[in-house]
Parts: C-alpha cells; sequence; structure tokens
C-alpha cells in the first residue's frame, strides 16, 4: 500500500475506510501530508474488509498534536508505539480525545515510554498506587499546576514526562498551556545563550510547597504523603539542557521552581531570571489544550513548560496524573 493510495481515497472521514483484500492483508505505515493532517501513521486492517487509519494533526505551529483513531485501554502494537514515540520527539505534547481509561490502563501507556515513578510529596490511588488523583474542589483558592513550571526539576533526576487523564471537568475553563522551550532557546541572542552556557540553575519544592497551609490549599483534596524530609528537595540543573533523545537544546528555568542561578549575585540571578521567565511565556512557544472528559495527555518534561489555568473558581476538577521517570539533565 502507498501513500498516494490513502491520499487519493480516504479524505474526509478519517474512521474506517473500504479496502482491498491485498490491504488487509497486513498493517503498513505510511507519511506525508494528508489534508488539514500531517502525519498518517497506521492502516489497520478490521472487520469486514474495512481499514482503521490512525492520524495525528498538529494543535499549533510551535508544538502539539492530537492523535486519532486509537483505543488506548488496549494493548499497543510495538510499531504504532514506535509511531506514538516518534511523533512525541517532534511535537511534545501529544493529546487522546476518547480514551474510556482504567487506571492501571493509563499507567500501561506511560509505561511505552519509560519507568513509572511515584510523585513525591503525594500519595497515589489506593488501587493503583502510581496514579496521583489531582482534585480542585469548589472552594479552593488556587489550583495544582497553576503557573509556569517542568514537573519535578528539584529532583535529581526529574521526570521525563507527564500523563495526565480528565476524570471531571468545570463546565468551562481549565485549560492547560504549554510552552516550547527548544524554540525558547532558539530564540535567544548569541550573547546571551553563550552566557547561559554552562550556568546552573538552582531548583526548590520549597518556592512552591514549603508551607503546610499553601499545601493544603493547592492540593486541595490530594492526600499527604507524609514525609517531610523530602519538603527541603533542592537540586541545581544546566540552565541550557540537552534532550537525550533528540540532542536538541533547550532553556531549562520556570518560575515556578527556579529560585536562583548557581555562584550568580542574587539581585543578577534575579533579573535575568525574570527576563527569561517573560521570554519563555511567549505566544509563539505555545499550545492550548482544551480539555473534554476522557482526554488524555502526554508531555515531555524536558523541553517543555505547562500551565494550568485556574479560571475555573467555584467549579471541580478531577484529574489521573502518572509520573514518567527521567534522567538527570546535562
Amino acid at each position: 500500500m502507498s501513500f498516494q493510495y490513502l491520499e487519493s481515497n480516504c479524505r474526509g472521514d478519517f474512521g474506517t475506510w473500504p479496502v482491498t483484500a491485498s490491504l488487509a492483508s497486513a498493517c503498513h505505515v505510511a507519511r506525508g501530508s494528508m489534508a488539514s493532517c500531517n502525519l498518517i501513521l497506521y492502516a489497520i486492517p478490521c472487520s469486514r474488509g474495512r481499514l482503521n487509519v490512525i492520524y495525528s494533526k498538529d494543535i499549533a505551529p510551535a508544538l502539539g498534536a492530537e492523535i486519532f483513531g486509537i483505543d488506548l485501554a488496549k494493548p499497543l502494537v510495538p510499531n504504532i508505539v514506535q509511531e506514538i514515540h516518534q511523533i512525541f520527539l517532534d511535537r511534545s505534547v501529544l493529546v487522546f480525545r476518547n480514551q474510556a481509561l482504567t487506571p492501571k490502563q493509563q499507567v500501561r501507556f506511560a509505561r511505552y515510554f519509560g519507568s513509572v515513578v511515584p510523585y513525591p510529596f503525594l500519595k497515589g490511588l489506593e488501587c493503583c498506587p502510581e496514579v496521583l488523583e489531582v482534585i480542585t474542589r469548589p472552594e479552593d483558592g488556587v489550583n495544582f499546576g497553576g503557573g509556569w513550571h517542568t514537573d519535578t526539576p528539584y529532583l535529581e533526576i526529574p521526570s521525563l514526562g507527564s500523563v495526565l487523564y480528565a476524570k471531571e471537568l468545570p463546565p468551562v475553563g481549565g485549560d492547560t498551556i504549554f510552552s516550547n522551550m527548544y524554540l525558547a532557546y532558539d530564540a535567544l541572542d548569541r550573547e546571551t545563550r553563550s552566557f547561559l552556557d554552562g550556568q546552573q540553575a538552582v531548583h526548590s519544592a520549597n518556592k512552591r510547597y514549603a508551607k503546610p497551609a499553601d499545601r493544603s490549599q493547592i492540593y486541595g483534596q490530594i492526600k499527604q504523603a507524609g514525609n517531610k524530609k523530602n519538603m527541603s528537595l533542592e537540586n541545581y540543573h544546566p540552565i541550557i539542557r540537552t534532550h537525550p533523545e533528540t540532542s536538541r537544546k533547550s532553556l531549562f528555568v520556570s518560575s515556578l521552581h527556579t529560585t536562583t542561578i548557581k555562584g550568580m549575585e542574587e539581585k543578577a540571578a534575579d533579573s535575568l531570571l525574570a527576563r527569561l521567565y517573560e521570554h519563555q511565556a511567549s505566544d509563539a512557544f505555545t499550545c492550548r489544550v482544551v480539555w473534554e472528559p476522557d482526554t488524555l495527555v502526554i508531555w515531555d518534561n524536558r523541553c517543555v513548560l505547562h500551565n494550568a489555568l485556574f479560571d475555573y473558581a467555584g467549579y471541580k476538577r478531577r484529574m489521573h496524573r502518572v509520573t514518567i521517570e527521567g534522567d538527570r539533565p546535562t
């Protein structure tokens, strides 16, 4: 089967399509540009001589892609995992709609990308400890994940990525904005890039989680793990980080967790970081994910910042989150 066959015969409805007997004999990969879509991933034979097609569509020029035609409740074959992983590396944020998933199925999907680890400070579900239930209650004045950040940079080994699944949503609001730190780095002037190369930033959990009253409000109904030693976690990492899989450079600081630049006078460090924070939030680097029930999103914490908007005060929002183990930034 050639891509030209798909392009000429399969415009419009991207669900299941009639195919010839020869096409129904195997699973094929085809790449190219198709209508408003960017990549055709797989044409998979299914019942009654029809073909199920998995494809992706970019969310914004900077990053993000929605994947269609796939049921994550079922195990994925290795070739499809490989294709999805490549789009993950290319687009950094993947969105899957209409996924009816159990916690264990969400964990299984996360494991296609790496080992799953518990989130620090907080307890997971009783039935599936790897899954953290994140709840914002109607009476809460702040939300979990609000503000630009990458997850767990205060650990020696920050997470590779996060997998977030929408269980219960407010009637309006609650979107998440993502920002591409490859592009943020590329857009820096040569002098700034040269200065930042080799510099290390300090990241602290205390900047966000130090006060018990703040933790209680931010976490809503999330259960505290009770390990107070973890509350002093602090680590430093390169400000310019090289992605271990793509070898691309990105800007690795965030307003939520970065406290200073190692070895730099405090006032100068604060001034430089403020400039970087403003730069990171440029609309040119971002995409916006509008949540719907049963939407699953995975993002690459190694090269992406995210900001969970809190514009739904008075309503409940309940999400399931899984954390994927990463590597020490270099």
